[in-house]
């Protein structure tokens, strides 16, 4: 997916642009970016590869380099950026985050007259962070631009861009499927996806853009360019995935609803008289451990950690985008702890279940460490739609996701017209998923959060939250 973060200030704000982004690392393993702005040197830029090295390690040597009062940063899971851009609206720095799904329909639409030319990636598509900036460069000013560009992208579009005099604006995308956050000190101001990047480095909080908001940031404050739109979907995977323990979006903080999550989980299951009799209750490190301990503490079955997984090589925000290479890494990251295992009942939680590879993988394991029994729950539903908004999963095909792909070997074509039945596990056609993905992965049972239980977790309005990936409504 990928994250940003920038700050404008009276002071050097190089080490806070630094940090800031390096608390992003978990939204993106492939590139990081850095631009500072200084009144008299301009502009000072670094892209690195951080797939086989942090981010904080590729930019250690760059920050000593750095001068500047402004700048923008960002982890990014797709394209080179933050990019350089000269227009008649000015020389200024953009990074994106979001996915355009029209992009080759965009590029033959709207400069296919000539005169304006795109540097390929080695994939052969167009960078869309450069997309994007040649969309905004056909307005009359930034913000025209902006607003042009969110209307025309199918998709996403959350960005930052650093004037050449030193302020930044941000934009929301316009139904707001990613926060962004605005925090202050008595020196200057951020912005954000992640609240506790900036308290880390002593702003607070100040602002939340609403849905398609554009705000100009200045060593002062905010100032609000173009309003709020009145409809939101937020991503709901902010929750259950990709959000930091500590992150709090729409007010609601990411531990806390994930423990409320397997407390749902655990209740329910109780009044449905389908708790397992087993002897641990464990979470699939490390997103999926707040889950369980909630799902612990109302089951009354207590918490317990099989194995862990050895990070200091492979952290959780770092693996390869190779998925072959990503097995293999996922592997050798499971330590066991026997004394948990050898014949002991296990249940674990884990955040979701995507293409159940790992999974697989791991209970092959328990079972080779001596486990009598292994239970899996996921923590939100069955996904059936590969996101088309932020490009969480890295499937090619809505095929690659495991309970997809189950409908298509249970019922074949007519399936795909019944996924609605499939996502509910109290219907027939829920209940054959449940035992043919049971089946497939190895587990003495398996159960599903269901949709309701994930928004009651999540706590904000439901017309608020994108459940794309899980019902395909939009």
């Amino acid at each position: 997916m990928g994250g940003f973060f920038g700050a404008v200030s009276r002071r050097d704000v190089t080490l806070d642009i630094f940090f800031g982004v390096d608390y992003h690392s978990h939204l993106g393993t492939r590139r990081g970016g850095m631009i500072i702005h200084d009144a008299s040197d301009g502009f000072q830029r670094q892209i690195h590869s951080i797939e086989n090295t942090p981010f904080r390690t590729k930019f250690e040597g760059d920050i000593q380099k750095f001068h500047g009062c402004s700048g923008i940063g960002c982890i990014s899971d797709t394209d080179p950026q933050p990019l350089m851009v000269r227009s008649h609206l000015g020389v200024y720095g953009i990074t994106t985050v979001g996915i355009i799904n029209n992009a080759d329909q965009l590029v033959e639409r709207h400069f296919a007259q000539g005169g304006t030319q795109f540097m390929a990636m080695s994939s052969g598509k167009v960078n869309s962070t450069e997309l994007a900036a040649a969309l905004i460069n056909q307005g009359e000013t930034l913000v025209d631009g902006i607003r042009r560009a969110q209307e025309l992208v199918d998709g996403s579009l959350t960005l930052l861009i650093l004037t050449e005099r030193g302020e930044i604006i941000a934009a929301r995308d316009k139904m707001g499927r990613l926060p962004v956050l605005v925090g202050k000190n008595e020196e200057g101001t951020c912005v954000s996806f992640e609240s506790f990047a900036y308290q880390k480095l002593g702003y607070r909080d100040a602002y939340r853009l609403g849905p398609g908001e554009i705000v100009r940031l200045t060593p002062a404050g905010w100032e609000t360019l173009a309003p709020a739109g009145d409809k939101m979907k937020i991503c709901a995977f902010l929750w259950t995935y990709y959000g930091y323990p500590n992150s709090n979006y729409e007010g609601v903080n990411v531990e806390v609803m994930r423990g409320r999550n397997g407390h749902i989980m655990a209740r329910d299951e109780r009044e449905r008289g389908t708790l397992p009799d087993v002897d641990y209750v464990a979470g699939m490190p490390d997103s999926g451990v707040p889950h369980a301990i909630g799902y612990a503490n109302e089951s009354g079955i207590p918490f317990a950690r099989p194995f862990v997984k050895y990070t200091p090589t492979w952290p959780r925000s770092f693996m390869p985008a190779d998925q072959t290479v990503r097995n293999q890494v996922a592997k050798m990251k499971q330590i066991p702890v026997p004394e948990l295992i050898e014949g002991k009942k296990l249940l674990f939680v884990d955040d979701s279940i995507v293409r159940g590879t790992q999974l697989r993988e791991t209970v092959e394991f328990l079972y080779a460490s001596g486990a009598k029994e292994v239970h899996m729950r996921s923590a939100c539903p069955p996904i059936m739609y590969g996101c088309k908004y932020l490009n969480f999963s890295r499937s090619n095909s809505a095929m690659e996701l495991i309970a997809r792909k189950t409908v298509q070997d249970l019922e074949g074509d007519e399936g795909q017209a019944h996924l609605d039945e499939y996502s509910d596990v109290h219907t027939e056609r829920g209940q054959c998923l449940l035992k043919a993905i049971r089946e497939t992965l190895g587990f003495d049972s398996l159960g599903y959060q269901s949709l309701d239980g994930l928004m009651e977790a999540i706590g904000i309005d439901p017309d608020k939250v994108c459940t794309y990936c899980w019902n395909g409504k939009e």
